[in-house]
């Protein structure tokens, strides 16, 4: 019987998820929903030193269309946000984002949204970013727009918006205890990058069966070649800064092109 052909999508979101375990992205943890499904992961994000989301513990669920990476995946967070870029509902707003379409009306350049070359380490790094700096242009809640402007316009006079902030954050101890996780609250606790273990055996095997059929014929070409010389193989693996912006909001304009 013939094997059915694996999705490309798949294949994308394995290697993707191996890179991010190998190399994480600090701030993160990353896990699949179900061991079985590659198309539904949950985020735990640790809120950046020196913010105000100092010392929270937030999770969210990212899922991805069977397209990927032509089309984007959806954000959405399970831990109640009060953030200008963020609906009732969770669902993040967001340029990187939005489908790759020509919309004036939105006042996003084609640049500015999602297009292949994006990935989940991209996505990752910039939820941070709106964490830290949202974008008050084009708010997905405005009374948290409005609320943040005055906190950052009196230079944290008008407190409202950080007690909110702050009392979000301290909710979500009880479930960082529930889950074993001790929430990092200093710069070097929080830039140290841990390799993620294996859960069990089961995704190596998953992976070996989305590329295993891919890899015969390269590798029975190999065979044959090694029988008449030996040479050297070299690689490269490249590694990205996953450094995060720990600014505070002052004198932040809202000229940012992270729409919703």
């Amino acid at each position: 019987m013939a094997h059915q052909a694996t999705p490309s999508s798949q294949k994308a979101l394995m290697m993707e998820l191996k890179s991010l375990q190998e190399q994480p992205v600090e701030g993160f943890r990353i896990t699949l929903v179900e061991e079985s499904d590659l198309y539904n992961w949950e985020v735990a994000i640790f809120g950046p030193p020196n913010t105000l989301y100092e010392g929270g513990y937030f999770k969210a669920h990212i899922k991805f269309p069977v397209d990927y990476p032509y089309s984007p995946p959806t954000f959405r967070f399970l831990t109640k946000m009060w953030h200008p870029n963020i609906y009732e509902n969770g669902d993040v707003c967001i340029s990187i984002l939005h489908p790759p379409v020509d919309d004036p009306q939105s006042g996003e350049l084609p640049s500015e949204r999602w297009n292949p070359t994006q990935n989940v380490r991209t996505i990752l790094l910039s939820v941070i970013s709106l964490l830290n700096e949202p974008n008050t242009f084009s708010p997905a809640n405005v009374d948290a727009s409005v609320m943040f402007r005055k906190w950052r316009d009196s230079k944290g006079k008008d407190k409202e918006y950080a007690e909110i902030i702050r009392k979000q954050v301290m909710s979500t101890a009880a479930e960082a205890e529930r889950d074993g996780v001790k929430v990092p609250t200093t710069l070097a606790e929080y830039c140290v990058q841990t390799r993620v273990p294996s859960q069990d055996s089961s995704s190596d095997l998953l992976y070996d069966d989305l590329y295993d059929d891919d890899m015969e014929e390269e590798d029975e070409d190999e065979d044959e070649s090694d029988m008449e010389s030996v040479g050297e193989a070299g690689g490269m693996s490249p590694t990205e800064d996953g450094g995060t912006s720990t600014r505070r909001y002052d004198n932040q304009d809202d000229s940012g092109n992270e729409d919703s």
